[in-house]
């Protein structure tokens, strides 16, 4: 008769990691920054991912009150950059014995509906996406913990907030435009009421404010590569055309290749657009688009991190996740 395999301990795991059995309960219970370092917090995890251990949370459970699941909520599933943000989280929510459960809002970023009889009784936390924290009050209520993802700071009372660095994407873009000469701008904003969107149009005219002969036109568009190349078309065909077009979403930036090609403008010849968040279609359009790269992944683990934090009462991590600007084939010099 075959001998029942063994489910690895954690005594196991501290023996591969060469620690103690107190170093390996600090790490996989995520409180072992000041108590032990950083090389043998990832020796521990190494170890337990090898072993294919996994703690026995009943116990636990029982202990804390908690569910172990978390609500990602994010307003849309149109493009890979919010599958992304789910990875990240899952990723550092299966290293601590949590679940995530991804729910894409029937609203987009108005208020989400209760996906659950009781959220509060199903979940232990929410991170929210895009979203407003006040959209988030029929599935937290004033008790569940939340953290927002690109959200305003400002507007998430009792939540935690974690951003990508818009506003300098912004920045970087404009200043590389700039430099090549460019003074007409053409900005096509997406037509949603959100705070991150809000940020870049505020930010693309604070930093052409006061240049010399620089001129802003905004024109609004869905987030779609067709009503983008009606609403950039429209812009295009009058008079004192644009030489750069500044895009909020790699996919509006699509829209505006079609739009220029269907006036028989060439990119970037005689217009140059720009993206932000460096989607799999950035490099997939001709030429490929110069955009900002938005580590989505980087991001939802960095969610995940912030409401582990929350749940155990700690400060979760301030700063802004820095963004890159990524030149391409779709900007250059501003056309006499």
């Amino acid at each position: 008769m075959a001998r029942a395999s063994t489910r690895p301990t954690s005594r196991d795991v501290a023996r591969a990691a060469g620690v103690s059995q107190a170093a390996v309960s600090l790490v996989l219970g995520d409180k072992w920054r000041g108590r032990v370092s950083e090389t043998t917090a990832q020796r521990v995890r190494e170890a337990a991912d090898s072993l294919g251990y996994r703690p026995n949370l009943a116990a636990r459970n029982l202990r804390l009150g908690r569910t172990r699941t978390v609500l990602l909520v994010v307003p849309a599933l149109t493009t890979e950059f919010f599958a992304g943000v789910y990875t990240g989280a899952a990723r550092v929510a299966g290293r601590h014995g949590f679940g995530v459960v991804l729910y894409p809002s029937p609203e987009g970023i108005g208020p989400a509906r209760d996906p659950f009889a009781s959220a509060q009784a199903a979940l232990d936390g929410v991170i929210a996406s895009s979203m407003a924290a006040d959209a988030l009050s029929a599935i937290r209520g004033d008790q569940l913990p939340l953290v927002m993802l690109d959200s305003d700071p400002a507007a998430g009372v009792g939540a935690a907030t974690v951003n990508l660095d818009i506003a300098d994407g912004v920045r970087q873009v404009a200043r590389h435009l700039l430099d090549l000469g460019h003074r007409r701008f053409l900005h096509l904003a997406a037509d949603v009421a959100s705070w991150t969107f809000e940020v870049r149009a505020r930010e693309l005219a604070a930093r052409l404010e006061g240049v010399p002969g620089a001129s802003l036109r905004t024109v609004s568009s869905p987030i779609s590569i067709r009503g983008a190349e009606a609403a950039a078309g429209a812009a295009l065909a009058g008079g004192n055309r644009p030489t750069a077009v500044v895009c909020d979403d790699d996919q509006l930036a699509a829209g505006a290749y079609k739009a220029a090609r269907r006036l028989g403008l060439r990119i970037p010849d005689d217009l140059s657009v720009t993206g932000l968040d460096d989607l799999a279609l950035a490099t997939a359009i001709d030429p490929e688009l110069t955009t900002v790269r938005f580590d989505a992944e980087l991001f939802g683990e960095r969610g995940m991190r912030a409401l582990l934090a929350v749940l155990e009462q700690r400060a979760p991590e301030a700063d802004d996740i820095p963004v890159d600007l990524v030149v391409r084939g779709s900007t250059g010099p501003a056309p006499d």
